[in-house]
């Protein structure tokens, strides 16, 4: 063991010196404490053992077994700021250091509610803006929310005064719709219904007398908003594809394993190709339904959920997960000859390195979970034949001890890069993203939405905001790739073998070892094939 570990080291460190970009990242997570010991408890393909591997799914469950530990207040970056705004909070507040200047760590849903109101003098924090707009739909619904701003600033600026203060006008002016395009192009989707636009064409329509630039910037930003909305309906036929398994019910031609092959030979060019897939379907992801996806109703409200929109963008996204991950599998275990399936073997360990150092995470992740999947590690002959060294380097590096230190470590790489990029392609960060679910998910079950005294806790929904903003920051770059539509469309439309299909096409492959197997595909072929 420690001679293949020394080769492996000696293999590790000419392929580092190879790399550029992103792989200046690995030393770094390999020294960090805690994550030394995964790579030397592997036993090597290459001497056709396959001892301690991840059945199906392991790797996500992995995922689940560590929490993931989210970032304490003191390590977050204060944004700068935040002037207060002209009202004194009501009875009862908490007088506790704000985290924003002017933004308490709690407060009543009224008083923060008033801190979003633009006036003359004042205009909130972006970063509160956003942290807001993006929690409160927790506790009031957003056509609500809305209603009541509009409201405060008609009562505060006194627009339903048949005189208007036409030199306060033209200050407020310019900061309520510079607020209500924030609004419109963060949150979009807060704004389908009428009503909505009712409540921003009437106080706009308050202001415009005074000057009516006002009148074309809101007919500007309606427009704009409507080309939004009309692109985020228009969801792409990919995004509406069949992700559903097939069983394995015959048995395939021969060329159809050489299908992904002929199509991409290039690993480089496939993992330029997901990354396209990849960003196309983040687009759709919206900043709310992160909000949207654990949390049902406030119990200081109503009984019915602040809101009932499904999440459908989010859960496509896991659903492609999924499919490349079973696409991955199907593909080396369809091949009759293990040759051939080493060489697919090699191609997907090619491209999901080229998924790294592209900064394509969650591309990585799914290639390497389809070749954990135990029909294909358990075809031993072929892994025999496939040279593992660049495998255990992208294993070690998204191996989960340590609450993915390693990959945590290469994702802060890639964002640094992405901060002072000098080109779009070093701009792209595309995060694991069931791990960020997790991420939120245990910041959302760890804190309290409220305090006991009914305050919101503002602030859990900073550090909430924080981890959304930045990934809605990574999933607006454009891909620097050009589409070939070829390739991208057999990886949204190419079959897929389900589970029991999978297995049979690997006892097909290569025969059962023992009897646990043996009945196992005594029952497969009984079942899909109809053969006894």
């Amino acid at each position: 063991m420690t001679q293949r570990n020394q080769e492996l080291e000696l293999k590790v460190s000419e392929w580092k010196g190879a790399q550029a970009g992103l792989w200046r990242s690995w030393k770094c997570a390999v020294s960090t404490p805690g994550c030394q010991s995964y790579r030397a408890t592997r036993s090597p393909r290459g001497a056709g053992s396959v001892r301690n591997r991840p059945g199906p799914g392991a790797v996500m469950r992995a995922a689940a077994a560590g929490m993931p530990q989210t970032l304490s207040t003191s390590d977050m970056v204060t944004p700068g700021s935040l002037s207060p705004p002209p009202t004194e909070p009501t009875d009862g507040e908490q007088a506790r250091q704000p985290l924003l200047d002017g933004a308490p760590s709690s407060a009543s849903l009224d008083t923060l509610i008033q801190q979003l109101v633009p006036t003359a003098d004042y205009y909130p924090e972006k970063a509160y803006i956003f942290t807001f707009l993006l929690s409160s739909r927790l506790f009031i619904e957003p056509r609500e929310l809305l209603a009541r701003v509009c409201h405060l600033c008609i009562e505060q600026q006194q627009l339903d005064k048949p005189v208007l203060d036409k030199a306060r006008v033209r200050k407020f002016g310019p900061k309520l719709l510079q607020l209500l395009a924030e609004w419109t192009e963060t949150f979009p989707r807060d704004f389908q219904e009428e009503s909505t636009i009712g409540h921003l064409k009437d106080v706009v329509g308050r202001i415009a007398p005074c000057d009516e630039a006002y009148r074309k910037r809101m007919h500007q930003l309606l427009q704009a908003l409507h080309q939004k909305l009309a692109a985020l309906g228009q969801r792409p036929e990919s995004l509406l594809g069949a992700d559903k398994p097939i069983s394995y019910r015959t048995k395939p031609p021969a060329s159809i394993h050489r299908e992904l092959l002929d199509i991409c030979s290039d690993p480089y060019t496939l993992a330029q190709q997901l990354t396209h897939v990849e960003l196309e379907r983040l687009q759709h992801i919206g900043p709310e339904e992160f909000v949207q996806a654990f949390v049902n109703k406030d119990p200081l409200a109503s009984t019915k959920p602040c809101f009932t929109e499904k999440t459908n963008n989010l859960e496509a996204y896991v659903k492609w997960f999924n499919r490349l991950c079973y696409l991955v599998a199907t593909e080396i275990c369809m091949p009759a000859k293990k040759k051939q399936r080493a060489q697919v073997i090699e191609f997907f360990i090619d491209v999901a390195r080229e998924c790294f150092n592209i900064g394509n995470f969650n591309s990585l992740m799914a290639i390497i979970s389809g070749m954990n999947m135990s029909p294909v590690s358990r075809l031993k002959k072929t892994w025999a034949k496939v040279k593992t060294a660049k495998f255990f380097i992208l294993e070690h590096q998204m191996d989960p001890t340590g609450n993915f230190c390693n990959y945590r470590t290469a994702l802060r790489g890639a964002a640094h890069r992405s901060l002072t990029a000098h080109s779009s392609r070093e701009k792209i960060v595309i995060p694991f993203f069931s791990l960020l679910i997790k991420d939120i998910y245990f910041l959302n079950e760890g804190c309290a939405n409220r305090l006991p005294n009914g305050h919101v806790n503002f602030e859990k929904f900073l550090e909430l905001a924080k981890q959304v903003g930045e990934f809605i920051t990574w999933k607006q770059v454009e891909c620097p790739f050009e589409q070939d539509r070829s390739i991208t469309h057999y990886l949204h439309t190419a079959p897929i073998f389900s589970e029991d299909g999978l297995y049979l096409a690997s006892y097909e492959s290569e025969s059962p070892e023992n009897q646990t197997e043996k009945e196992r595909w005594k029952s497969l072929r009984s079942s899909i094939l109809g053969k006894t």
